[in-house]
């Protein structure tokens, strides 16, 4: 399928890199990207054959000698090099669809999607089967294109993705034996135009399945209920009447599985990314006793509501990983303290008047980057106590004096960093840094 192609790859990143490297020896291949490429990595491709050109024009190299274009998830649907691409009839997919053709035979393949935890919930998978030593392989929007492991992985082993709307987008034959809809909320809305885009997009996690298929679907989320509503899975619930989480413990098939005091992760938030992966391990049939021993030290992942530092009995978390207003209510419903919540980065048109019925403990907000006006305007039209800041350094410098003990101070953005982080990674890294030089 991938043989004596001439290949176009839209936008570098790992992903762009790893598909390269794995289609270089049958293919003629064109990498393009805006940005300068570590020079390392661009001697490495050159020994493969494969021309790296750097250009924010990549539709005036694209013409009709091409037969597939490769495009990385960050690259916009609405980009003109796609719309050429469409118009020649020339097919635009992505990495993880790519590596997906070269998976040997049955390989059980779990996919996990969602507005909001997905992240911790295919981690704390992973970690469990880690646990029971079966032979896992994780990749996907966590960190590892598929198609720089895809050659490690044989039959009869376990695939874990964490697969992102914009990696759904290009999706066409990809098709998961379990997919994990965690819940559905308005974001990315740049990206994909409206919230309906985003969603039919979300729903490609289900695509090809049939009824030896599973979904696992958030029965609470009024949106994942319509939107999984006439797809062909076998349709496992949480948050309904079998599968759900009390003040005590979780329930599996109305049974404690496990007591909320004998785990590290708070909030309701992760009692719900638990309950996907006790399904998950329902559905391989996977002794829960593996979960009981990871849930005892787990405490987590980077960046999502993670604990940094206590510091004259003020206690600093980084929630950096928030990139929308539904996360940050997450966050928020978390504490029950005094909090001083950091707001702000990207202006992506985010709605900020959804955390209003969950901003009573929120003494003040510290308004920041691109989005702080509207910040502004909206706390304002609250009565809600604000300042604003370009900076996140700007915006601790000033809170540390305001602060007292026994409070929260919360970096949970509801926004992507990429106003002045590359990442929202380093966005959660210059916080603890900051905070741990104080």
């Amino acid at each position: 399928m991938f043989e004596n192609k001439k290949i176009l790859v839209l936008g570098m990143a790992k992903s762009g890199y790893e598909v390269c490297k794995l289609l270089s020896s049958k293919n003629e291949i064109i990498a393009t990207d805006i940005k300068e490429q570590d020079l390392t990595k661009l001697e490495e491709l050159s020994s493969l054959n494969i021309s790296f050109i750097k250009t924010d024009e990549p539709e005036n190299i694209l013409d009709s000698s091409f037969d597939l274009v490769i495009k990385n998830p960050a690259v916009f649907p609405d980009n003109p090099c796609i719309f050429k691409a469409h118009n020649l009839n020339i097919p635009v997919i992505n990495e993880m669809e790519v590596a997906y053709h070269f998976l040997p035979k049955n390989v059980k393949i779990i996919g996990i999607t969602g507005s909001n935890g997905k992240t911790t919930t295919t981690t704390l998978t992973y970690e469990v089967l880690k646990k029971a030593q079966l032979p896992v392989h994780l990749a996907g929007n966590i960190g590892t294109p598929l198609s720089k492991i895809v050659k490690d992985i044989e039959e009869g082993n376990i695939l874990l993705l964490e697969i992102s709307d914009h990696q759904l987008t290009d999706f066409q034959d990809f098709k998961t034996d379990i997919s994990v809809l965690t819940n559905l909320c308005p974001t990315h809305l740049d990206y994909h135009g409206n919230y309906e885009n985003y969603k039919t997009v979300k729903k490609k996690i289900f695509n090809h399945h049939s009824s030896k298929d599973i979904a696992i679907i958030n029965k609470d989320n009024a949106d994942s209920l319509l939107l999984t509503s006439n797809i062909a899975s076998t349709k496992v619930y949480f948050n309904d009447d079998n599968n759900y989480y009390t003040t005590d413990g979780i329930y599996i098939d109305k049974k404690l599985v496990i007591s909320l005091s004998d785990i590290l992760l708070k909030g309701t938030h992760n009692y719900e990314n638990i309950l996907c992966m006790l399904l998950i391990l329902k559905a391989l049939n996977i002794d829960f006793k593996y979960a009981l021993e990871v849930l005892e030290y787990f405490k987590g992942v980077e960046h999502r509501l993670e604990y940094v530092q206590e510091i004259n009995g003020v206690t600093y978390y980084n929630d950096s990983k928030s990139t929308n207003p539904t996360a940050t209510i997450t966050a928020l419903k978390s504490f029950k303290e005094n909090v001083y919540l950091i707001l702000g980065g990207m202006d992506r048109n985010q709605d900020f008047n959804c955390l209003t019925p969950y901003m009573s403990k929120v003494k003040k907000v510290y308004a920041i980057g691109e989005v702080r006006n509207r910040i502004v305007d909206y706390c304002e039209a609250n009565n809600i106590l604000v300042t604003s800041f370009v900076t996140l350094k700007e915006a601790l410098n000033a809170l540390n004096s305001e602060v007292k003990p026994g409070d929260i101070v919360l970096l949970s953005p509801a926004s992507a960093s990429w106003d002045q982080y590359l990442r929202f990674e380093d966005r959660g890294e210059e916080f603890k840094s900051i905070i741990q030089n104080l």
